[in-house]
């Protein structure tokens, strides 16, 4: 047997296998009988059942996108920052091929921000079309933060470079807005396109903040990304509100 590759090789091998290599990695192994290459066969098995699992359930977010794809285009929209204290609320619109292969879309809240990183990339070069609208801490206390949410999103819409024919909504109707709606609870975590809105609109609202966070150090924005933790309140209280504040939701601090 002094032909046998190292358990350290095999399992370099397995962790720079792609998905389609891994059939073959257990037919080759899986009649050796060291115990490390046992559960070297076992995790390769292991990794292609949670593939097939993600693909299953990413089947199950088309739901909405298959009962509308007749109608044509089929947009998702989402924000990001209708709560935080500064910086803009922030809407993604995306449309995404019929036979969209991304895995791991979810709700953006439900990833980690590396994971939304990723995504973000991978959406952006496979979607037919994005679109980001964003409205600043002053509009929002002109108009309110549900009128700047809408405002957003209707920004969001008119920059995509495909008109839909049909918009996937997080629970809201947007005013204003001619193409038909089909509003649905909890949709970013319903549908890929609603996922995908929400991804591309945390992941820019984020990179905005952190932007933010080196003009304006002392309330650590990079960190909270404008949202009210204990340190950023007192952070408010000792410098005052910066010019990214929302006046409206910082009255009481």
């Amino acid at each position: 047997m002094g032909g046998q590759k190292k358990i350290a090789e095999l399992k370099a091998e397995l962790q720079a296998a792609e998905e389609h290599m891994l059939p073959s990695f257990i037919l080759t192994y899986e009649k050796d009988e060291r115990a490390g290459v046992r559960k070297l066969v076992e995790q390769a098995g292991k990794r292609l059942k949670a593939l097939e699992d993600e693909r299953e359930r990413i089947e199950g977010l088309k739901v909405y996108e298959r009962k509308y794809e007749e109608r044509g285009y089929v947009c998702g929209i989402d924000e990001a920052g209708r709560g935080p204290l500064a910086g803009p609320v922030v809407a993604g619109a995306v449309i995404l091929p019929k036979d969209c292969k991304i895995l791991y879309i979810n709700d953006s809240k439900k990833l980690s921000e590396k994971k939304r990183e990723e995504l973000y990339d991978i959406i952006m070069d496979q979607a037919i079309a994005t679109g980001i609208g964003m409205v600043g801490p002053a509009r929002i206390d002109e108009i309110n933060i549900l009128q700047a949410t809408y405002e957003a999103m209707r920004e969001a819409i008119q920059n995509l470079s495909v008109m839909p024919d049909i918009l996937l909504n997080d629970a809201v109707t947007i005013p204003g807005v001619s193409i038909p709606q089909a509003p649905i609870i909890k949709g970013d975590a319903k549908s890929i396109s609603i996922g995908a809105a929400s991804i591309i609109a945390k992941v820019t609202r984020d990179r905005l903040m952190r932007e933010y966070d080196k003009e304006l150090p002392e309330y650590g924005f990079a960190g909270n990304k404008g949202y009210g933790s204990a340190e950023h309140m007192r952070a408010i209280r000792e410098y005052g509100p910066s010019p990214i504040h929302r006046q409206t939701f910082i009255r009481n601090i």
